[in-house]
């Protein structure tokens, strides 16, 4: 009889996800992923089976968490446009202290394994398509608020958003001057103002 499970399964993926996010995949051990959640190696494999599913569950859960806090932002503001700018403010601000959004599970993903292996690529580009819906969704509201001009494509300064926040989370990876990403933001910015 197998016993019964004795940990929160959302727990110890937040720490997987903690691990993958840090580290990688391909840098990343079952040993290190057993040690950072704090489980028997037969219990993670019971419970998230192979590697590569834990890292693909733990993309599902960083979506679930992160990408959502992302999304919120984006709908903090009764002005949509300042909605966004306080996202890319956020962003910047993460990225130069290192705080809790200093770099993105999905960009490293993307970078990592999304020419490589097709479950991953699948998952990245559903967590962009879930961002890009969120600049969207701000967009639709800053036209309908007489915030932006109504000759802008949304669709494509969607898309444009979407790859402005990747870019600074790549640059961040080997920048983190405030003025640099701060001009960055504020080129991004222009667009919609």
């Amino acid at each position: 009889m197998a016993r019964p499970k004795t940990f929160n399964e959302e727990d110890v993926l937040d720490k997987a996800v903690e691990v993958f996010w840090v580290s990688g995949y391909e840098a990343t051990s079952m040993q290190d992923l057993v040690d950072a959640m704090g489980i028997q190696r037969g219990s993670l494999y019971a419970v998230f089976g192979s590697k590569q599913q834990l890292f693909l569950r733990s993309l599902e859960r960083y979506g679930t968490v992160v990408v959502k806090q992302f999304l919120d932002i984006l709908e903090s503001k009764p002005s949509a446009v300042e909605s966004i700018e306080l996202f890319f403010t956020q962003l910047v601000e993460q990225v130069v202290t290192a705080g809790p959004f200093r770099s993105c599970l999905v960009t490293n993903s993307v970078i990592e394994r999304g020419l490589t292996d097709a479950a991953t690529k699948q998952q990245v580009v559903r967590l962009l398509k879930a961002l890009e819906k969120g600049f969207d969704k701000s967009l639709q509201r800053a036209l309908s608020n007489g915030e932006i001009s109504p000759d802008l494509d949304l669709t494509k300064v969607a898309h444009f958003l979407t790859c402005s926040m990747q870019g600074l989370l790549v640059m961040g990876k080997v920048c983190t001057e405030r003025s640099v990403l701060e001009g960055i933001t504020q080129v991004t910015l222009s667009i919609i103002k």
